[in-house]
């Protein structure tokens, strides 16, 4: 099978299925597993090269609406006349159903039986780990700077928070994300802020400019030791990787519970 992903998620489900020697071309963020780099580019994933697709020939597209504006290139994908499969996850549950509709498609159906049997009981056993304090940890999760776009309660990170005993300073409102500002981050009143820009490599994200910011000035979630610079591939993508994200936010708010970050994926 000849498979083109439009989307970095896409393509690291399709990878822990086993079928990274399947793929013939990737949107332009899909990074990881690293040989995928080496694969035809076909662009960003809001603006896919849909003639470069053509040009490979594909036996099959995984597509997605996980990112905004994604609802073009979908359009163009469903024109064609390729068998195609159309990812829309929201929560983790979602994520899980996803994994298992590809293996479906893929001849991978029990091989992702296993891996979503396998990241459930990784969950579960973080879960019980982790301490239930009354009132819970609340984390700001800041998915973009200006404007400020942070997930709302119809998200992954909302279930993740809640698996770590800690809530979604959003989680209220019943959106996938919600757009707010300086001032609505602090009425939010988080603990923690967790800076996962989409698509921004760590080396890019300054810790100074974050804690210098005039509006959260004597604020604790805008100090040094409250904010986390996190890798946006473990906490933005709703692939497998997630559980490694778990792993690492589970040691970040308890390290004595949780010694080290486990990586599994």
């Amino acid at each position: 099978m000849r498979i083109v992903s439009l989307c970095p998620s896409n393509t690291e489900i399709l990878a822990c299925l086993g079928l990274t020697a399947q793929l013939i071309g990737v949107d332009h963020y899909s990074d990881w597993p690293a040989d995928v780099k080496k694969l035809p580019n076909l662009g960003p994933d809001l603006n896919i090269n849909i003639e470069k697709v053509i040009e490979l020939k594909p036996d099959f597209i995984v597509g997605s609406l996980s990112v905004p504006g994604m609802e073009k290139v979908v359009e163009r994908v469903k024109s064609l006349n390729t068998p195609f499969l159309i990812l829309d996850p929201h929560r983790l549950g979602d994520i899980f159903d996803d994994i298992i509709e590809v293996g479906e498609a893929t001849d991978r159906y029990q091989k992702a039986c296993d891996l979503v049997d396998w990241m459930k009981e990784r969950i579960e056993e973080i879960r019980q780990k982790c301490p239930k304090a009354n009132p819970p940890l609340r984390l700001y999760w800041e998915w973009w700077p200006k404007p400020v776009v942070s997930p709302g309660g119809k998200n992954w990170l909302t279930d993740l928070s809640e698996i770590v005993g800690a809530t979604n300073v959003f989680a209220d409102i019943p959106e996938d994300n919600v757009k707010s500002d300086w001032a609505g981050v602090v009425q939010a009143n988080p603990d923690y802020t967790m800076v996962v820009w989409t698509g921004i490599p760590l080396k890019n994200v300054k810790i100074e400019k974050i804690i210098n910011r005039p509006e959260w000035r004597g604020y604790p979630f805008a100090k040094r030791d409250r904010i986390h610079i996190l890798e946006e591939g473990w906490f933005c993508r709703p692939s497998p990787r997630l559980i490694t994200g778990l792993e690492h936010l589970a040691h970040i708010l308890y390290p004595e519970i949780f010694p080290e970050a486990k990586s599994f994926i």
